[in-house]
């Protein structure tokens, strides 16, 4: 054959090409075409669909990735049923198992690479649910589960925002003004970095009783929160009380500065009578102190006293359950006005002014004789008690038996 037969033939099977891609649905057709190289997919591949809410530049026949392994390819880039999300079609080799809830990410080879889809389990996380189940023919991995790397062109944008309408072209301006700062003030700098350390270090140390603090803190406000209504009663029931101290405040600012104006006064009457208070003090302090030499014998004379004349000691000697006794109460005043007046001064007279001289004579007055009636006296050893309370017993209630 010669060469311009040759030439046209290769003219027209290209020609026939482009107008057979043309007819297929425009360029798309060329995608279709089988390339050299790639994923090996299998006999026996499945399809995976993944939604993105941008795929960037990615193209179909771009490569599918499992761990950086290439397992399939990218068939086809559909726009989603929204009209706002993208649609990749995935052919993944059969043979590649990949859990249900598995995820899609849009990565690159390289810092102007091209774009591949990698396809993995969950991230192994707190919150990140564990790999299930199995990834089947013609599964979609929702929008939930895919992201995208960002793109070189978004990392300049935003560094050139940074740049020119940042804040970076002030770092000149914040250093001059800190080495303004801070140019002498060394020793105190260092000083507060030294505090500061220590402050740390016993934050630090007291960090077991700073968190129990702040439980107890949570538990109160837990307790807060449960009685929540009753401290709402509470309060709305304090209202008429504090509105009663409102309108009574001039009333208690008066109060209040009379009481200041009395404690002055009772300050000053009491610096005016110490000298007279001390002076009293040590007047009592030779009493109080024969008092307390007396000791017990103060008590032993009171009891003496009170259970004269018939002390403890007297029902002693009372033997059987009855005691007669006859006692004859002489008041003849004469005779009473003698005996007195054996004594050196007569009470009578110590009573009479000087002036009056001697004392008139009393006359004589004889009074009868009185017998007191028959006293039973309690048995000692069938009473509960002896003395003054059993025999003021025998005279109210009689003897017991």
């Amino acid at each position: 054959m010669r060469p311009g037969a040759v030439g046209r033939l290769v003219a027209g099977l290209t020609a026939l090409l482009l107008v057979s891609g043309c007819g297929s649905g425009g360029f798309d057709g060329v995608y279709n075409l089988p390339l050299p190289g790639g994923a090996d997919v299998g006999d026996h591949p499945y399809r995976v669909k993944a939604q993105f809410k941008d795929v960037l530049d990615l193209v179909p026949q771009a490569g599918v990735k499992v761990n950086d392994v290439p397992v399939g390819r990218v068939e086809r880039i559909d726009l989603g049923a929204d009209g706002w999300t993208a649609e990749v079609t995935m052919l993944v080799n059969g043979d590649v198992q990949l859990p249900a809830n598995a995820f899609a990410k849009l990565r690159q080879s390289a810092l102007l690479g091209e774009k591949f889809v990698e396809l993995g389990k969950p991230a192994q996380d707190e919150q990140a649910q564990p790999p299930a189940g199995r990834l089947a023919d013609n599964a979609v991995i929702p929008l939930s589960r895919t992201n995208r790397n960002p793109e070189v062109e978004e990392v300049f944008g935003a560094l050139s925002m940074l740049l020119n309408g940042g804040g970076v072209a002030q770092l000149q301006n914040i250093t001059k003004e800190l080495n303004a700062a801070l140019e002498g003030n060394e020793e105190e700098l260092r000083s507060l970095l030294g505090n500061l350390n220590t402050f740390v270090g016993e934050l630090d140390e007291h960090k077991a009783e700073i968190v129990r603090a702040v439980d107890s803190i949570n538990r109160l406000a837990g307790t807060l929160a449960q009685q929540r209504e009753k401290i709402a009663v509470a309060l709305t029931g304090l209202e008429p009380g504090l509105r009663v101290l409102a309108e009574q405040r001039t009333q208690l600012v008066t109060l209040l500065q009379s009481l200041s104006r009395l404690s002055d006064v009772a300050v000053d009457t009491v610096n005016r009578s110490r000298d007279d208070i001390v002076a009293d003090l040590k007047a009592l302090q030779p009493t109080l102190t024969k008092l307390a030499q007396s000791g017990q014998n103060l008590p032993k004379a009171l009891e003496l006293m009170l259970t004269y004349p018939f002390p403890d000691e007297a029902v002693d000697g009372i033997k059987g359950d009855y005691t007669n006794a006859f006692i004859d109460l002489d008041l003849n005043l004469g005779t009473v006005l003698d005996n007195l007046g054996r004594s050196r001064q007569s009470p009578i007279d110590s009573l009479l002014p000087p002036s009056q001289g001697t004392p008139l004579p009393l006359p004589n007055i004889p009074l009868p004789n009185i017998p007191l009636p028959n006293i039973p006296l309690p048995n000692p050893g069938q009473g509960t008690g002896s003395g003054l309370g059993d025999l003021l017993g025998g005279l109210l209630g009689g003897a017991r038996k």
